[in-house]
């Protein structure tokens, strides 16, 4: 399916929505889709070559952490913090992504490498309690009412709207300059066997490095726009192994190999949640008026039912089902012609 002319035609769409009677709570959904769509874009920029990272809570986590502290403790402005978190989640993907490729732990072991990440960045978040909140959250502090472009704060969400606009056609080009790139076709032929790719002079190393990198400042990027945005992260809503099993659910329900999966699977798992968090509550749902379940960690379930099924059923997601059905249209309409 040619998306050429569709991403513009959804971009012009999402402008124009704004003004056409959206409320507070229909304009704030929209603005965590297009936030979380350039997350799930993130992570499939590296997830697509065969590196399927659990750890992208440390890295989103970071993000976020690094500029609320900052700005808190030391009055650093975003604009300075956000490009550090930026810098500091390249270097940890980098420490951890060097010896994995360098000594070819791949596939569920780099996956199990990344999961412990997540782990222990959750942990140290919580255990830091006196100086992060703990599992508490942290709050950023106001820099006053209607907020400020010193701190990147705004009480105006059509301000956050078109910013998170702007992101999500900044990952979409990112993704496609990566399309474009050497990188790409050296990044599909590790992944289809990366000792043939080294025999014919592929840097194996250096272009997985590269790619996890790149994925890991895209996302810490997107939790400090999490942070500056909601103006509260916790380790469970930022980071966590909860929270990077979102995002592999997100993009595989999606479509890992389309550009407009992630966006696709942010739809649906944000609609997903809300319709969650609406039908449950408090989590808790009395049956009768002596039996009653705590149905907490009911998201989380789905999300697992729901993956298990599409990667039996649809392993190309919803994004590329629709391009193998578009395609079939058209072999039929010419064999017909």
């Amino acid at each position: 399916m040619n998306t050429k002319l569709l991403i513009p035609a959804i971009a012009a769409v999402l402008c124009a929505l704004p003004f056409l009677g959206l409320d507070s709570y229909q304009l704030h959904l929209i603005i965590m889709i297009l936030i979380w769509s350039f997350v799930y874009t993130s992570w499939s920029i590296m997830g697509r070559f065969g590196l399927v990272s659990l750890g992208h809570g440390a890295f989103m986590a970071m993000g976020g952490y690094v500029t609320a502290l900052a700005w808190n403790e030391l009055g650093i402005s975003p604009w300075l913090s956000v490009p550090g978190a930026m810098i500091l989640a390249g270097a940890l993907a980098l420490l951890i992504g060097y010896p994995c490729f360098r000594f070819r732990i791949t596939g569920h072991y780099f996956a199990l490498v990344t999961l412990a990440l997540a782990e222990v960045v959750r942990q140290v978040l919580v255990a830091t309690r006196d100086t992060t909140g703990g599992a508490l959250g942290y709050t950023p502090e106001s820099h006053g009412a209607g907020g400020s472009l010193y701190a990147l704060q705004s009480d105006d969400r059509l301000i956050f709207y078109f910013v998170a606009l702007i992101v999500w056609i900044i990952g979409i080009l990112i993704w496609r300059a990566v399309d474009q790139s050497m990188s790409y076709y050296a990044l599909e032929a590790i992944s289809e066997d990366e000792d043939a790719s080294a025999a014919v002079g592929v840097q194996v190393t250096k272009e997985k490095l590269k790619v996890t990198v790149l994925s890991a400042m895209m996302t810490a990027f997107a939790g400090a726009l999490y942070c500056q945005y909601q103006m509260f992260i916790s380790p469970s809503t930022i980071g966590g192994i909860g929270l990077s099993l979102q995002i592999v659910f997100g993009v595989v329900v999606g479509g890992i190999y389309s550009t407009l999966g992630p966006t696709i699977g942010a739809v649906i798992t944000l609609m997903l949640a809300e319709f969650l968090r609406i039908w449950m509550g408090t989590g808790v749902v009395c049956i009768t008026e002596k039996v009653c379940l705590n149905l907490a960690g009911m998201p989380l379930f789905v999300y697992g039912i729901m993956l298990v099924l599409f990667i039996i059923f649809l392993p190309k997601g919803i994004a590329g089902a629709c391009a193998d059905q578009w395609l079939a249209f058209k072999s039929n309409r010419k064999v017909n012609t």
